[in-house]
């Protein structure tokens, strides 16, 4: 094999052994685009080998997606099949594990009606909610990757020959994601244990709150109390470890629903459901959004706010040096995937349970009053930069700065 070829099947190998860690006996359902259908029969050989009992490649198409939103009638839009969600329900539920090559099209939706986006949007969340709620608390392993399309490809390297972005988003995958390394799986271990060393850290300090302050942005953002840092890996209902996004620099945690106050402005743009919003601002009060702007994609931005009560709440708050392996690429990927592990950023909609003590183990209401929130939704949005400080507050109200001009001070 070729060089390109190697690191091809080396990077298969990772997110096999690595990612979705796959067990012996374990059923895979792989998502995939068609246009990587070569890596995909990579990675089913791959899983086969690790002892899968059965691989379900389920293929996604760009121009079948955008046909639905060109011809399809209005009611089609309120309709997802419960049958697709049960199916990954009982995924779920009979142990299997889910690998997902997720690659957005950041113009997939250019020309449509935003109403009928937020609508697909809206019943895929509604339909899938048991089987979402089964991925936010860790209930099976499921891992998301990244492969080049075109339309990706074309978007990231604008500046490149058309015949040279494909290799070169390649390259650029191969590097996030270790594979470029000689032992890509030693260099993922070292990676993990210093992403759980930090997150040690961080929950020892229990901090109250964390005050940001950059262009465009003044907020304090309140932590449940036994909040749980969380990065690197995690571990299944099983006891599983596995890798949930590759690539991955974040450590992230729990914010309090109604204790985000003040203003956050991006500082990369958002690919929401097809649609890429830009150059955006929220304030908040008492928690809720209660106000923002975006230069572009308003529209779309504004759907979103709307898909539920907890779509205006905070459900993350993560944290990422600017000097970092993605960041230093100094490109923005417009995947957001990728984007989110080069940047401090938050999520919008529903928090992860295992951010807080014993949170796997409560139901919604129990969340709520623990002070974690609830939504069909959950989108992160990147705020870090070069400028970005942040200082934590302790318990008795000391204030430890913990980033200046985008970069760790301590922990």
């Amino acid at each position: 094999m070729n060089p390109f070829e190697q690191h091809i099947h080396k990077y298969a190998e990772l997110v096999i052994k690595v990612g979705v860690n796959l067990q012996p006996g374990q059923v895979l359902y792989l998502g995939a685009p068609l246009e990587c259908a070569e890596f995909v029969r990579i990675i089913v050989r791959k899983a086969y080998e690790a002892g899968a009992t059965y691989v379900q490649v389920v293929w996604d198409d760009d121009a079948v997606t955008r046909a639905r939103f060109e011809y399809a009638s209005d009611e089609s839009f309120h309709y997802y099949p419960q049958w697709i969600a049960s199916s990954m329900e009982q995924l779920a539920e009979s142990g299997g594990a889910l690998l997902q090559i997720d690659v957005p099209n950041p113009e997939l939706f250019d020309g449509i009606d935003n109403a009928k986006v937020s609508a697909a949007r809206l019943a895929a969340a509604t339909a899938r909610q048991k089987y979402l709620g089964y991925v936010r608390s860790n209930k099976l392993s499921w891992c998301l990757i990244n492969a080049p399309t075109q339309a990706w490809a074309d978007k990231a390297f604008p500046e490149l020959p058309y015949p040279e972005r494909i290799q070169a988003l390649w390259e650029a995958v191969f590097h996030m994601t270790r594979v470029d390394q000689n032992d890509p799986v030693s260099a993922w271990q070292q990676h993990i244990q210093n992403l759980k060393s930090l997150c040690g850290k961080l929950n020892e300090k229990q901090y109250k709150k964390l005050y940001y302050k950059g262009p465009g942005t003044d907020l304090t953002v309140e932590l449940v109390d036994h909040h749980l840092w969380a990065g690197g890996s995690s571990l299944n209902q099983a006891g599983v470890e596995f890798i949930a996004n590759v690539p991955t620099e974040e450590v992230f945690t729990m914010p309090r629903r109604q204790g985000t106050n003040g203003t956050v402005s991006s500082t990369m743009p958002l690919i929401l459901s097809g649609t890429i919003v830009d150059r955006f601002s929220l304030t908040f009060q008492d928690g809720k959004v209660t106000d923002f702007s975006a230069k572009v994609g308003y529209d779309a931005l504004q759907s979103f706010l709307e898909t539920d009560d907890g779509a205006r709440y905070l459900g993350e708050v993560a944290l990422v040096p600017h000097d970092s392996p993605i960041s230093n690429l100094n490109r923005i990927f417009y995947n957001t995937g990728v984007d989110e592990n080069a940047s401090c950023h938050f999520a919008l909609g529903s928090a992860y349970p295992f951010n807080l003590e014993g949170g796997t183990g409560l139901s919604k209401e129990e969340l709520l009053e623990r002070g974690a929130n609830i939504s069909v939704v959950h989108e992160d949005f990147m705020i870090g930069s070069d400028q970005l400080d942040i200082d934590g507050e302790l318990a008795d109200g000391t204030l430890v700065p913990l980033f200046r001009k985008g970069n760790w001070v301590e922990a």
